[in-house]
């Protein structure tokens, strides 16, 4: 009886400590986090499902944390894993067309928020059509993540991450100014 008792009290305080994990993780990092699935996921419901799945993840991964990296680094490696697995399921769908990001419905207030905003979808779109390794290091690039953590997310060196970064930088913007002058 007094062994349930201390199991129960162990599991307890386990949870405990992994729902606070996740709280402090999610109230730091949510906003990044659901930036991540917009740039992983363009339709609104099936980015709020896998947002919801990046956060159940999250919270479940938090059970195993053992303090061995930072909790950045364990957020964004668990939010990546995630989504490139949900990617690479269903990598057989068609990537989402510049067409396609040029009319989805916005709340736009002027023209210049217009075109900010135009410019920011039809960047998302040119992300997605990375391969998953690619679009990882440049979404967590893009977050403002450095590349020796970059590398301790994806398992890449810091100098192979600060090369793909250079090299999908330019693949980026090749392709963004193509966009713009077929536009015209």
């Amino acid at each position: 009886m007094a062994t349930d008792r201390t199991e129960s009290g162990a599991i307890g305080a386990v949870r405990s400590l992994q729902d606070a994990r996740f709280e402090e993780a999610t109230a730091e990092y949510g906003a990044a986090l659901a930036r991540l699935a917009r740039a992983y996921e363009p339709d609104p419901d099936k980015r709020k499902d896998l947002l919801q799945e990046i956060l159940i993840a999250l919270w479940r991964s938090f059970a195993a944390f053992d303090g061995r990296c930072s909790t950045r680094t364990w957020v964004y490696r668990v939010a990546h894993n995630v989504a490139t697995s949900k990617v690479m399921r269903r990598r057989t769908a068609p990537l989402v067309s510049l067409d396609e990001v040029a009319s989805w419905p916005g709340e736009m207030h002027n023209e210049s928020t217009l075109d900010r905003q135009l410019a920011l979808d039809r960047l998302l779109s040119l992300v997605q059509t990375l391969e998953p390794i690619d679009r990882r290091v440049i979404l967590l690039y893009l977050e403002g993540v450095d590349a020796a953590s970059i590398g301790e997310i994806t398992g890449l060196s810091a100098r192979n991450v600060s090369t793909k970064i250079h090299r999908i930088k330019q693949v980026l913007a090749k392709r963004f100014h193509e966009g713009s002058s077929h536009a015209r």
